[in-house]
C-alpha cells in the first residue's frame, strides 16, 4: 500500500498502522498522491486521513487537533478509523501498534486515576478487545509486583552468543551456523573477553541486577569455550543476582554443561522445544526431537537447576490445536517454573519471509484458538502472565506472553519491556539501552552484527563502550 504525508514527520508510524491492515506488504512512500493510495495530513485545521481507491476517495476522517492533542496518536487513530471503515476486521490489540501494551497500561493506570479507567481508556480509544484488555492490565499488575523488589540503581548485563547448529525458518536473530563459524569462536570469545572486562572495570561499585547470555544460542559453544565464557563474567563482575542462560536448542545441552552452569550460580536456563512434534521440528529446520528436548529437561531437574524455562511458538506451518495440544500435555508434566508462548511472526529477515508462498499459515480465528488454548493450560499450570510484547507481522496481530509460577518472574525480560533501567549488551548484535533517569532520555549504543566485523573492529566497539558510559557516569550520580 502507497502513502502520502504532508505535514508531519511520522511516516513510520503511518506504516505500523498500515501493517495492521496490509501485513507482509510493500510500503511506498509517494511525493504526490496517486490513484490508490492513502493520505495522512496534518495543517492548520488540523488532521485529514483518506484513502483512495482508482482514484476516488473511499473513506476519509477528520480530526480537530490544536496545541494539546498528541498528534502522534491522533494521526494513527485517524488512519486506522479510515481503515476500519473501508476494511472492517477484527483486530485484538485495536488500534495499537506499539510491542509494550502492559507498558501502556501502566501509563494510563496513572494518568487516568484508577485500573478501572484503564481499562475504559483502552477499550474506548484505542478500541482493544476486553480480553486483551484484562491481559494487559494483569501483566501490568503483575509486572508492578515484580518491581517492588527490584535493585535500585542497578543495572542489567546481556551478552550475546551469536551461534546456532542451524538456522531456524522463523529466525531474524543475529545468528550463524556452528559449522561454519565454528574455526571464529574462540576469535569472537577473545573480543568478547575484553568487551566483558571494560564493561567490569567501568560499572565498578554499580549493583548488577541480572545478567543474561542469549543469542543464538550459547551452549552451542563447547564446554571448554562455555567454562571460559561464565570466568570472563563472574572474574568482571561481582554478580549475586538472577543469571539467566538460554540453551535453547535441546541438542546442545549436555550434563558437562549444565555441571558447569551450576557451578558458576547460574539459577535460570531456557530449554525451548518450540514444538513438540517432530514432523514440524524437521519442517522449520531444528535438528533435535521431541525426545532430546524431554531428555535435557530432565538432566536439567537431576542437576538441581532451579527455574526452567520452556518456549514455544503457535502458529508454525501444519500446526493446529491437535498439535498445539500435544505439546501443552508434554509441557504439563514437566511442570516447568516458567513458559514463553510465541506468536509466530513473519520477519523480514527470515527464511519463512522469503519462502512464504510455500506455507500455509494459521488463520485468525486458529490463532485466536491457540493462543485461548495456551493461557488454559497455564493456568491449569499454576503459570500467571508477567510480561507481555507484541511484533512487527505476527500472524493475527496478536502477542508473545510470560507465564511464571509467582515469585519466578524473570526480572530482566520486565526491566526490558519497561525500558526503566540501564541495560548494558556486550557481543555480535548487542544494543545497549542507557537510561537517564531524571529524565528517561535512553541513550543507545549498537555493536555490530557481523560476526567477522565484531572480531575485526573491536578496538571500535569498545570505543563506543567508553562513550557511552562516560555519558551514563555523568547522568547517574551512583556511577561517580
Amino acid at each position: 500500500m502507497d502513502y502520502f504525508t504532508e505535514g508531519h514527520s511520522y511516516a513510520d508510524d503511518i506504516i505500523s498502522v498500515l501493517q495492521l491492515f496490509f501485513p507482509n506488504s510493500v510500503y511506498t512512500r509517494l511525493d504526490a498522491p496517486s490513484e490508490n493510495c492513502v493520505v495522512s495530513r496534518l495543517g492548520d485545521d488540523g488532521i485529514y486521513t483518506c484513502l483512495i481507491l482508482n482514484g476516488v476517495r473511499a473513506a476519509e476522517n477528520r480530526i480537530a487537533a490544536d496545541s494539546k492533542t498528541d498528534i502522534k496518536r491522533e494521526l494513527k487513530l485517524s488512519l486506522y478509523k479510515t481503515l476500519m471503515s473501508r476494511f472492517p476486521r477484527e483486530l485484538p490489540w485495536g488500534a495499537l501498534t506499539g510491542v509494550r501494551p502492559a507498558k501502556l497500561a501502566s501509563s494510563l493506570i496513572k494518568t487516568e486515576g484508577s485500573r478501572q479507567a484503564a481499562a475504559d481508556a483502552l477499550k474506548n480509544i484505542y478500541f482493544v478487545r476486553d480480553d486483551k484488555v484484562r491481559l494487559a492490565l494483569e501483566v501490568s499488575e503483575n509486572e508492578e509486583k515484580a518491581l517492588e523488589k527490584c535493585i535500585p540503581d542497578s543495572v542489567g548485563l546481556y551478552i550475546g552468543i551469536p551461534f546456532c547448529p542451524t538456522r531456524c525458518l522463523y529466525c531474524s536473530f543475529t545468528s550463524y551456523p556452528l559449522e561454519k563459524y565454528r574455526s571464529r569462536t574462540d576469535a569472537y570469545l577473545d573480543c568478547l573477553k575484553r568487551e566483558i572486562e571494560l564493561c567490569g572495570y567501568n560499572l565498578r561499585g554499580v549493583p548488577i541486577e541480572s545478567v543474561y547470555i542469549g543469542g543464538g544460542t550459547p551452549t552451542a559453544l563447547d564446554e571448554k569455550q562455555l567454562y571460559r565464557l561464565l570466568t570472563y563474567i563472574s572474574g568482571s563482575f561481582d554478580i549475586n543476582c538472577e543469571f539467566t542462560v538460554e540453551a535453547g536448542r535441546p541438542d546442545t545441552l549436555t550434563e558437562e554443561k549444565l555441571r558447569i552452569i551450576k557451578s558458576f550460580g547460574i539459577d535460570r536456563i531456557s530449554i525451548n522445544p518450540q514444538t513438540l512434534n517432530d514432523k514440524t521440528l524437521r519442517l522449520i529446520g531444528r535438528q533435535h526431537t521431541s525426545s532430546d528436548f524431554f531428555r535435557a529437561f530432565e538432566t536439567a531437574r537431576r542437576m538441581n537447576i532451579g527455574h526452567i524455562n520452556c518456549d514455544v511458538i503457535l502458529g508454525l506451518p501444519g500446526e493446529g490445536e491437535d498439535e498445539v495440544v500435544h505439546t501443552f500435555d508434554g509441557l504439563k508434566s514437566l511442570a516447568p517454573e516458567s513458559l514463553t508462548v510465541h506468536t509466530l511472526a513473519v520477519k523480514r529477515a527470515s527464511r519463512l519471509r522469503e519462502t512464504l508462498e510455500e506455507y500455509s499459515l494459521a488463520d485468525f480465528g486458529l490463532m485466536d484458538s491457540l493462543l485461548a488454548l495456551s493461557r488454559r493450560y497455564a493456568g491449569e499450570m499454576g503459570l500467571i502472565p508477567y510480561y507481555m510484547y507484541r511484533q512487527k507481522n505476527m500472524v493475527g496481530n496478536f502477542e508473545n506472553v510470560s507465564y511464571c509460577l509467582p515469585g519466578h518472574e524473570c526480572i530482566y525480560n520486565i526491566r526490558i519491556m519497561e525500558e526503566n533501567q540501564t541495560i548494558i549488551a556486550m557481543g555480535c548484535g548487542g544494543s545497549t539501552k542507557i537510561v537517564d533517569r531524571n529524565t528517561d532520555r535512553i541513550e543507545r549504543i549498537f555493536n555490530v552484527k557481523s560476526v567477522d566485523d565484531y572480531i575485526a573492529r573491536t578496538d571500535e566497539m569498545l570505543d563506543r563502550k567508553i562513550k557511552g558510559l562516560n555519558w551514563r557516569k555523568e547522568t547517574d550520580s551512583y556511577a561517580e
